[in-house]
């Protein structure tokens, strides 16, 4: 007889304080070799997505919610609604009308656009940096794997290090009862309707600028107006200009998109990991249908094989079940790939930029947007009677109100504009650095031939 060594000890223990210590033992094996695969199951969800589990189960129970709770409050627009261009037409027509002053103005823009050059592209070297390690579209050598602790801490400083950008660039982060409507609002006239699993993501964080209550613009998309049986008349949506999303799921990496025209709840349709479903009503729909002409087809059809073939009726009521079964899995199945069709061409268009490129993108926005702010206190402290001079509570209090003012009136935003950031910026720009860009600056001719067709190089001193 065979014995099994993994169920009993070798030895012998002795009296009943051995037979104690013998099932103590084995009991904790047990107890690690139970939980120890189960720990992250155990673990459960992290404090913040548990908290939005929360939160998104308080709207399930709201009837019919159009926006999240206090949203003015939660939510104030940064974003100057004018490009540079558009923002030096403005200032020049109501504040430098004289040539003189227009090309001082002028002047100034592309002094602050060469002051800023450099400092944007810093920040954007350090941050490709950290990036590159876990950059999922590197296209250089690969390095070793990386653990996924180590992963984890490398998303973790890239993220840090983008807030200050995504600050500077006028984005708002959107808070997370903003998100837990818009995972569980559903708009009547979003035809492609997706679900997700928050046990599947480890977090999640969207940002937000250029907030618009209006029609969407036109999108080319299939379908994307269309109801059931009629054409559905287009509805005024809030929706956002711009969106960026950070998520990471538990088995996959960081990404980093950015996304325009986007309505606020639709937001959940830009995750990485999601299953498209079918609205309740066009569900409801479509089991009618196939009620109707299940009916239509027993009565024309199985009649007369009761009728003429004798056959019976539990083996027909059978086939019958089997037709039905298999008619409404290809209905919905033909349904779910439309809208999975319906969706990636929505996200074929809507997308912008993703991963490394998006980093690059901010870079520039936030430097657009740092132009944007010193145009503008220097052009209305210029106006001021005592200029920047005085407490400096009080001018960025006053540059704030002028400039909200102002803009409102241009361009009918409301727009939440930081005066202690912008007079920074604009002191920042000592007249004491001389003249952007100096006389003796390289500068590279555009006509001149690329160096492989180039048989003689360049002069040292025209090196960049």
């Amino acid at each position: 007889m065979t014995s099994d060594t993994c169920a009993f000890p070798s030895f012998r223990l002795q009296g009943e304080k051995g037979v104690a210590m013998w099932l103590m033992a084995w009991g904790v094996r047990g107890f690690r070799l139970r939980v120890w695969p189960q720990l992250p199951t155990l673990l459960g969800t992290p404090r913040a997505l548990s908290s939005l589990a929360d939160k998104m189960g308080v709207y399930r129970k709201m009837w019919n919610p159009t926006e999240p709770r206090d949203w003015a409050q939660q939510y104030r627009e940064r974003f100057i609604p004018f490009s540079k261009e558009q923002l030096l037409r403005l200032l020049t027509q109501e504040f430098h009308s004289s040539p003189a002053e227009k090309a001082a103005l002028e002047e100034f823009a592309a002094h602050v656009d060469f002051c800023t050059l450099f400092h944007y592209h810093q920040i954007l070297a350090r941050l490709q940096a950290l990036y590159d390690p876990i950059n999922p579209d590197r296209e250089t050598l690969d390095q070793p794997s990386l653990t996924d602790p180590q992963r984890l801490a490398n998303e973790q400083e890239v993220l840090r290090a983008m807030e200050p950008l995504l600050a500077q660039a006028n984005f708002s982060p959107l808070s997370e009862d903003a998100l837990a409507y818009a995972l569980v609002v559903h708009h009547p006239q979003d035809e492609v309707q997706v679900t997700i699993n928050l046990d599947q993501y480890i977090y999640m964080q969207f940002w937000a600028l250029g907030q618009r209550v209006g029609l969407l613009p036109l999108m080319s998309s299939v379908g994307s107006k269309r109801g059931f049986f009629t054409k559905l008349p287009p509805a005024e949506r809030r929706y956002f200009k711009r969106v960026v999303l950070a998520a990471r799921t538990r088995r996959g990496h960081l990404v980093l998109k950015s996304f325009k025209d986007t309505p606020l709840e639709g937001l959940e349709q830009l995750l990485p990991e999601l299953k498209v479903r079918t609205p309740t009503v066009q569900r409801a729909l479509l089991n009618l249908t196939l009620l109707v002409s299940g009916l239509v087809f027993f009565v024309n059809v199985g009649m007369v094989v009761l009728t003429d073939l004798k056959m019976a009726t539990s083996l027909l009521l059978l086939f019958f079940a089997i037709f039905m079964g298999l008619r409404a899995s290809k209905m919905f199945g033909q349904r779910r790939s439309a809208q999975a069709l319906e969706l990636a061409h929505m996200l074929y268009f809507r997308s912008t930029s993703n991963n490394s490129e998006l980093l690059s993108a901010l870079a520039l926005r936030a430097q657009d947007e740092h132009t944007k702010e010193a145009l503008l206190a220097r052009s209305f402290l210029a106006r001021r009677p005592g200029g920047a001079h005085g407490p400096p509570e009080e001018t960025s209090r006053w540059l704030q109100l002028e400039v909200e003012s102002w803009l409102l009136a241009q361009s009918g935003c409301d727009v939440a504009f930081n005066g202690t950031r912008a007079l920074a910026h604009l002191q920042a720009l000592t007249p004491s650095l001389g003249r952007y860009p100096p006389p003796d600056f390289p500068k590279l001719d555009p006509s001149a031939p690329a160096p492989a067709e180039s048989p003689q190089a360049m002069p040292s001193s025209s090196d960049p």
